[in-house]
């Protein structure tokens, strides 16, 4: 195969870079390499992407479609001289060789019936497509395809439960688990119909950010003849105001889950199944087989994004939910958030296949951190007191219709809470807030915690993926809690028995206590009161999550165990340490996979710790970085040694915080205020020494002075404030610009890795200069850090005189600084300079993590005078060139 392209089909004339980019990603995706792709923001990266993917994809397809139909033709030729030949020999030979004619007659013949069946595939795909796009007879070619649609349908919606004989109480059937069967009494065999295509599966960090894609792919050549279906959560695709308005993801995802099954059950009353008559229970209005179907053409024929989506499901009174998922196996190109792709069970549900496609993971600069986020669970003691309390009720409770195998496992989840509310230093069945624990932090392995739990005994893969995954205890439990909780009934099942009586009152004391807690909370609490109690409203389902994690290898991960003052603070956490287990997979699957980012440096710690580990060769990996379309004089990076007074700037942790750093830094901000125009950007190491800093500044009369040539801002604390802040923030700089006060634009105060470091782009005047005060060393007394450290520095090669564990700190430290300093520069026309206040940033190994369209343009100064003085002669130039 041709493993490069000479054009690519784009909207304008691409830059030089982006066509280079554009023929190395060909390539890649071509040979199945796994490729590590560097491009700056503010380069096109994303129409990069999509040009060169869909060309190549679009090439793949005609080879397919050729290779098949010269197999074909081989293949009847084959059998046709096969045929000759057998005749001929037959007549001459002695020894007549049936049995491998046969064979051979039989393996030309299945290779002809195999080539004719995926052509077959392909020519009714690409007619259905076609029609599709062209709204043609669609009702016809539904027709044709509905036995196979409704299938598909079903395949989707909630399995089936057997329904136990109930006494009494039948308005709870719903929330009464099923008999449960394990998979040696019941398996299921089921498969979506697919139509066979390649697929591309393009996933980024956020809902926004993969709007912005397929708005790109809009704008693209491709987007009149490419299928591209946008995944998301029920929160974000749910367009039944009723669901949608519950809030949390939790509840809605369980009340849509709900609904489907009700429409289940319904539709088997309807074709006459027996039933117990029971309530009349409500069923989504957008759930319809027909609208469903009809949007999951709409949804193939058009490229949308979730806005469009959602507008579209309300037009057509379907669920986008749905509908997107159903036209998944026929999507040429999906479009899915992070954690859709990467968690196996998500994946799986929200049928990706992933075997022979290829893979597309942008802003992938933090992949690692990601895929230990969503494989590491974390549970406080009032969570654990909270579950085993609802777990028991339910069980009293339903005890007379629940199955012996039902009330085995349940027990036995109950035996497993018990041993993590142990190991926290409390005991069940009492108030978590009253019960206290002697404080302390302890780093166990999975059999060690297992072990010290007194739980060992328990078959965790059996209790996790056999009864909670088929039994959904989860969701009943959550069931229960929404009806009962806060209505004045008992949660426990009412007895004549003292006994049980006297056993579950103190779970009722503790229940009540955790009621009054809330109700006589403070006003300026309730929000906080609310926001927990929608949290853990079903503790349960962190529980589940937990059990999951144990099951991971016990080398892979640490249990982390963190005892407070009161059980209720206490947590037991997992902690992933080697993410490329989980990873290992999508790259066993794929063909290629391709990981891509504005600011992929350093890459060493991906190659080694997800690349490396999950068994990707050397050969297998390719990787490009490109240059900035900007103009090597729009840029000016700075490494600051020592301040104006000729104070040493030396961030480290004991001498930043030193009245004199602290005085020093103030003078470099205000020289710098001076100078540049528009909105300066300063970021701090953390919220920490940003607020120790300002407080400084505010005593000395420093802010004061700042705030004579810029309005001072701040980062806020609560993230839906970040957007007014911002606002503010432009909106002063561009009254500035046009008015000839005293004030020159505004200082915004931010830290690194906060709501402002990442996704905020403070584009032109917004972001004249960003400095950078110290270098962002994470804490390297966090136990969890360290174990990660010792994790790496016994399973990775030692390279540079320096082990793995110190290349992390200095890799998480760098990441942090290019993702913060690459917020100015986002298009060709830009302008922006960059300051970094430490000594630390001028060593050579520190300066080789940079960007390098930064790191080739950075100029290092042991004196302010001469960095000052660059400074303000490259703004004095801008200036002039404007004028």
């Amino acid at each position: 195969m041709e493993t490069g392209r000479a054009q690519f089909p784009f909207p304008y004339q691409p830059y030089n870079i982006q066509e280079q980019f554009m023929q190395a990603l060909y390539s890649a995706l071509d040979q199945g390499k796994v490729g590590i792709f560097e491009s700056p923001t503010g380069t096109g990266k994303s129409l990069s992407l999509i040009c060169g993917a869909l060309s190549w994809l679009t090439d793949y397809e005609e080879k397919r479609r050729q290779e098949a139909a010269s197999l074909l033709q081989e293949g009847e030729a084959s059998l046709s001289t096969a045929a000759a030949q057998s005749t001929s020999t037959s007549s001459s030979s002695a020894e007549p060789d049936w049995i491998t004619d046969f064979v051979q007659k039989k393996a030309e013949r299945d290779l002809v019936s195999k080539l004719k069946e995926e052509e077959l595939k392909r020519k009714k795909r690409e007619e259905r497509l076609e029609l599709i796009r062209n709204n043609v007879q669609l009702k016809y070619a539904m027709k044709r395809k509905s036995c196979e649609d409704d299938e598909a349908f079903k395949l989707l919606q909630l399995s089936k439960e057997e329904k136990t004989e109930t006494q009494g109480d039948e308005e709870d059937t719903d929330l009464v688990v099923a008999e449960y069967e394990s998979d040696d009494e019941s398996k299921t065999r089921s498969r979506l119909y697919t139509f066979g295509c390649s697929q591309i599966y393009y996933c980024s960090r956020t809902h926004s950010q993969l709007a912005q894609f397929v708005h790109e792919v809009q704008k693209s050549p491709f987007s009149k003849d490419i299928s591209l279906v946008t995944l998301g959560s029920r929160q974000n695709l749910c367009v039944n105001e009723e669901v949608r308005n519950l809030g949390s993801i939790q509840r809605i995802n369980d009340r849509c889950m709900e609904m489907q099954k009700n429409k289940h059950e319904k539709q088997h009353q309807e074709e006459g199944v027996k039933r117990k008559r029971g309530p009349a229970k409500s069923v989504c209005p957008y759930n319809k087989a027909s609208a469903l179907q009809q949007m999951r053409d709409d949804v193939l024929g058009t490229v949308h994004d979730i806005e469009q989506l959602l507008k579209l499901g309300r037009e057509t009174h379907s669920c986008p939910y749905y509908s997107t998922r159903l036209a998944v196996p026929a999507a040429q190109l999906v479009v899915l958030p992070y954690q859709m792709l990467l968690h196996e069970a998500t994946r799986r549900a929200a049928g990706v296949q992933l075997k022979g496609q290829v893979v597309i993971i942008d802003e992938a600069h933090n992949l690692s951190d990601t895929l230990s986020c969503i494989h590491s669970a974390e549970l406080t003691g009032a969570q654990l007191c909270r579950a085993h309390s609802q777990l028991t009720q339910y069980a009293d409770r339903y005890k007379s219709r629940l199955k012996a195998k039902n009330l085995m496992y349940i027990k036995q989840i109950l035996f497993v809470i018990e041993g993590l509310v142990r190991v926290l230093g409390g005991k069940v069945g009492q108030n978590p807030q009253s019960q206290t624990t002697q404080t302390g932090t302890e780093m166990l392995t999975i059999n060690n915690f297992l072990f010290k739990a007194q739980i060992d005994n328990i078959n965790l893969f059996k209790v996790l993926q056999r009864y909670f995954e088929k039994s959904m205890i989860s969701r009943k439990l959550v069931g229960f809690v929404e009806k009962y909780a806060g209505t004045g009934v008992n949660l426990h099942t009412q007895s004549s028995s003292n006994k049980e009586n006297r056993r579950t009152e103190g779970l009722n004391r503790y229940l009540q206590t955790l009621q009054s807690n809330q109700t006589s909370a403070p006003a300026d609490q309730q929000g906080s009161a609310e926001e927990e109690k929608v949290l853990s409203a079903s503790p349960m389902m962190q529980v589940e999550g937990f059990f999951m994690a144990l099951t991971n290898s016990n080398t892979d991960g640490r249990v982390v165990v963190h005892r407070q003052v009161t059980l209720s603070e206490s947590s037991v956490k997992f902690l992933l340490l080697n993410p490329a287990v989980h990873f290992a997979q999508v790259l066993k699957e794929c063909r290629a996979v391709i990981i891509a980012g504005g600011t992929m440096q350093p890459v060493s710690d991906f190659k080694q710790e997800l690349l490396f580990s999950a068994g990707v060769g050397e050969e297998r990996i390719t990787e490009f970085s490109c240059g900035h379309v900007i103009p090597p004089e729009n840029i000016l990076p700075l490494v600051l040694c020592s301040g104006p007074s000729g104070q040493e700037l030396d961030f480290t942790f004991q001498n930043r915080d030193s009245p004199r750093m602290m005085d020093e830094t103030g003078r470099i901000l205000s020289n710098i205020c001076n100078v540049v125009p528009g909105g300066v950007v300063c970021f701090f190491p953390s919220y920490e020494y940003s607020r120790r800093i300002i407080s400084h500044w505010e005593a000395s009369g420093a802010l004061a002075r700042l705030a004579n040539k810029k309005k001072i801002f701040q980062e806020p604390k609560k993230a839906n404030q970040v957007e007014q802040v911002l606002s503010e923030f432009s909106r002063c700089i561009q009254r500035c610009a046009v008015d000839s006060g005293g004030l020159t634009g505004a200082l915004l105060f931010s830290v690194v890795g906060g709501k402002m470091s990442e996704g905020i782009n403070f584009s032109d005047d917004l972001g004249r200069c960003v400095v950078m005060v110290g270098m962002p060393y994470p804490n390297i007394k966090s136990p969890e850090l360290q174990e990660k450290m010792a994790y790496l520095d016994k399973h990775l090669p030692h390279s540079g005189g320096r082990s793995p564990g110190q290349a992390l700190i200095e890799n998480l430290c760098m990441k942090a600084v290019n993702q913060s300093i690459g917020r100015a520069i986002r298009h060709r026309g830009d302008y922006s300079s960059m300051v970094l206040c430490d000594r630390r940033y001028s060593r050579p190994a520190t300066l080789s993590k940079l960007p390098t369209w930064i790191k080739d343009r950075t100029s290092t100064h042991t004196t302010f005078g001469p960095a000052f003085a660059a400074l303000r002669k490259f703004f004095l130039e801008k200036k002039q060139k404007q004028m």
